[in-house]
């Protein structure tokens, strides 16, 4: 999965710290980040390959994280492809870089620069929070508030019935591969509670012998997913529900299409299910 970078060693302790020249920096322009044009790979910059024509540049880096012995910074600075060689591109190149380790960079820095952009003023009285230097953390001077990244538990539901899995397709999305049942946990709502509501609710179904798999950071949506078998209980009559889903079908074990680069949750479990191997978690044969 995309946070499954051995031997790399990610590290989100938070560091305040100067950047230096040798430092990576993410930046961002929507829902596209700034890399090296001319690689087939994700290559971001580092500080030296701007210090010519931005040599303030690294006065406002904020420290993201570290990967080994690189130190990843979050810039504001927009318009930097007017540097030769530097382009911005899609971060759907995140679910497509067979590199995992360059992915998750870019998609944790995504993560905590949509957090950033989006809590610029206090929730609570409205005035301008400044960045702690002693953690990541906002806070505000007027009225003392403070405000930590938001993580939201989702649940992924591999619903079976002997050999044969349930699996869904999205309604007006651009993602159009199968999929699990998937939804947010709610307030007062344990995880299995979850599970049994979002099934019922996507595909009118009950299920038993709720069985936890694994979780996985979710960087792209601000969750932590939590998966999920499950046993079909009772009628396979599918109901789905249609502003949700544009598709809700059963497929035999076998006509399962394989995945090749498994970076979710999502597409383990499918795999999993599909050669029998669920880590001895459940008994899939």
């Amino acid at each position: 999965m995309i946070h499954d970078i051995e031997p790399r060693i990610f590290d989100n302790n938070f560091k305040n710290k100067t950047a230096e020249p040798k430092d990576l920096f993410l930046s961002y322009e929507g829902d596209t980040v700034l890399v090296r044009e001319e690689k087939d790979k994700l290559w971001y910059p580092s500080f030296s390959d701007f210090e010519a024509e931005y040599p303030q540049l690294i006065d406002g880096a904020q420290f993201l994280f570290t990967i080994d012995d690189i130190n990843y910074y979050l810039i504001e600075e927009k318009g930097l492809d007017s540097v030769e060689g530097w382009t911005y591109v899609t971060t759907g190149r995140f679910r497509t870089e067979p590199k995992y380790w360059r992915s998750f960079a870019g998609a944790v820095g995504l993560q905590l620069n949509r957090w950033y952009d989006n809590h610029r003023f206090c929730s609570k009285c409205g005035k301008t929070v400044k960045r702690s230097e002693k953690e990541r953390m906002l806070y505000c001077e007027a009225c003392g508030f403070q405000t930590y990244p938001v993580i939201s538990p989702c649940v992924i539901v591999a619903v079976h019935d002997g050999d044969r899995l349930l699996l869904t397709k999205y309604a007006g999305r651009e993602y159009t591969r199968y999929a699990l049942v998937a939804g947010f946990a709610e307030i007062g709502e344990s995880l299995e509670q979850a599970v049994r509501r979002e099934v019922k609710e996507e595909v009118g179904l009950d299920v038993k012998n709720i069985r936890f798999y694994k979780s996985q950071p979710w960087p792209f949506t601000d969750t932590i997913l939590a998966g999920f078998y499950a046993e079909l209980d009772g009628d396979d009559t599918i109901t789905i529900q249609e502003d949700e889903l544009a598709l809700g079908i059963w497929m035999k074990r076998e006509d399962i299409p394989p995945e090749e680069l498994k970076i979710s949750l999502t597409g383990e479990m499918m795999e999993a299910f599909r050669t029998g191997n669920a880590g001895g978690i459940y008994d899939l044969e």
